[in-house]
C-alpha cells in the first residue's frame, strides 16, 4: 500500500526549493534544486565580495528567483499529474437507492479539494470560483486586478509616481482573498451552507442592525487613522492621521531625513492599534481615549512646535530668497543647511535621550 502525502504540505515544504520534491518522493530533483539553489547564492556572494562589485548581487538574486519559481512549477505539475484515487462501492445505501445524494467526502478527497482551492486562491477570487461562489470570486478578482490597472492609468495620464504608493493596497487584498478561500473551503468541508455574496453585500449586512463591518475596519486600518475613525474613535483617529501625515510634511520641510524611520512606527502602532479595537468591537465597549490628551502640557508644547514651524518655512521661502536677492554674499541658505540643520538634529537627538535618562531615574527612585 502506498504511502499517502498531502498536496498542500508538499507545496508548503517547498518554498525552500528541493524539500517538497523530498517529501514526494522525487530524490534527484529533491537533492539538485538545493544545491544549485543555495550554491549559486553562495557562489553570487563570493563573486561579489571578490570583485567589490554589487552587480553580481542582483544578477545573483535574480537567477535565485528564476530557479525558485522553476522549482515550485515543476513540483506543481508534479502534484496536477498525480492521478486520483475515487473509492467506488457498488452496494447500494437503503437511504438513496438512486444516488442522488453525493456520498461524503473522505479525507484525501477533502485535501485535494482544499489543496487546489488554495492553489487557484494565489491569484484573487479564483479559489472562491471553484467553490461555486462566483459572485465573491468576481468581486476579488474586479478589486485586485481593477485597482492596479486603475493606478497605472492615473500614473500613465498625470505623470505623478505618487499615485503608484497606493500598489500597498493589493498585497492586503490578496492576502484577505486568500485565507477568506481557506476560511470558506473549511466551513464548507464541516457541513456549513455557504452563501454566495460579494463582499459588499457582506459589508452591508452588518448595517441592519447598527453594527459596523470589521472586514471594512480591517481594510481601512491600512492607512494610519482611518480604521479608528470607521469605528467611532474620531479623535484618536484623527490624531494618528495628523502625525503621520504631519511626520511626511515635517521631514520634508527640514529635510530631517535621518528622521524617516519614524514614519514605519507611526504606521504599525497605528496598524496594530486598529486591530486591537476591532478585535474588541462588539465585545467590550470602546473609549475614545485620544493619544494626546487635553491634560498636561502637550498642547502647550505642540502650540510651540507648530509656531516654530510656520516661522521657519515663512523665513526659509520668503524672507531668506529676498534678503540673498540684494545681499548675495550672505549666504544665509547655506549656512542654515549646512551648520544649523546639523545642529537641530543633534539638539533633538541628545534632548530627547536626556529626558528618556531623566525619566528612568525618576522611575527608579519612585521604587
Amino acid at each position: 500500500m502506498a504511502h499517502y502525502r498531502n498536496r498542500l504540505l508538499a507545496l508548503i515544504l517547498n518554498l525552500i526549493p528541493g524539500l517538497g520534491h523530498l517529501y514526494w518522493g522525487k530524490k534527484v530533483r529533491g537533492v539538485l534544486y538545493p544545491v544549485f539553489f543555495f550554491g549559486g547564492i553562495l557562489f553570487g556572494i563570493l563573486l561579489a565580495i571578490a570583485s567589490g562589485g554589487e552587480v553580481f548581487l542582483g544578477i545573483t538574486a535574480v537567477a535565485a528567483f528564476i530557479l525558485w519559481c522553476i522549482s515550485m512549477l515543476d513540483l506543481i505539475i508534479v502534484l496536477l499529474r498525480e492521478p486520483a484515487v475515487v473509492q467506488q462501492s457498488n452496494i447500494a445505501d437503503p437511504l438513496d437507492p438512486l444516488g442522488i445524494i453525493p456520498p461524503p467526502m473522505s479525507q484525501k478527497d477533502k485535501d485535494t479539494e482544499r489543496f487546489f482551492i488554495i492553489l487557484l486562491s494565489f491569484v484573487p477570487g479564483l479559489g472562491h470560483f471553484q467553490m461555486g461562489l462566483m459572485q465573491r470570486g468576481l468581486s476579488f478578482l474586479i478589486s485586485f486586478f481593477g485597482l492596479f490597472t486603475m493606478l497605472l492609468f492615473v500614473t500613465g495620464i498625470t505623470h505623478e509616481s505618487v499615485f503608484l504608493l497606493f500598489l500597498g493596497l493589493l498585497p492586503i487584498i490578496w492576502l484577505y482573498s486568500l485565507f477568506d478561500a481557506v476560511g470558506l473551503v473549511h466551513r464548507k468541508q464541516a457541513g456549513e451552507i455557504i452563501r454566495d455574496r460579494n463582499l459588499f453585500d457582506e459589508w452591508e449586512s452588518g448595517r441592519i442592525d447598527g453594527r459596523r463591518s470589521k472586514i471594512l475596519a480591517t481594510l481601512l486600518s491600512a492607512f494610519p487613522g482611518a480604521g479608528q475613525m470607521y469605528l467611532g474613535l474620531q479623535k484618536r483617529g484623527l490624531q494618528l492621521m495628523v502625525l503621520f501625515l504631519g511626520s511626511f510634511y515635517v521631514i520634508d520641510v527640514l529635510r530631517l531625513k535621518v528622521f524617516l524611520f519614524v514614519i514605519p512606527i507611526i504606521w504599525f502602532f497605528s496598524l496594530f492599534d486598529g486591530l486591537q479595537h476591532i478585535s474588541r468591537y462588539g465585545i467590550l465597549p470602546l473609549e475614545d481615549r485620544p493619544l494626546i490628551g487635553s491634560k498636561g502640557n502637550y498642547q502647550h508644547w505642540l502650540g510651540i512646535i507648530l509656531i516654530l514651524l510656520g516661522v521657519y518655512y515663512v523665513s526659509m521661502d520668503l524672507l531668506v530668497p529676498t534678503i540673498e536677492k540684494y545681499f548675495p554674499g550672505l549666504r544665509i541658505t547655506y549656512f542654515v543647511y549646512e551648520y544649523l540643520r546639523p545642529a537641530l538634529i543633534a539638539f533633538l537627538l541628545i534632548g530627547g535621550g536626556l529626558k528618556l535618562l531623566s525619566a528612568g531615574t525618576r522611575n527608579k527612585s519612585a521604587l
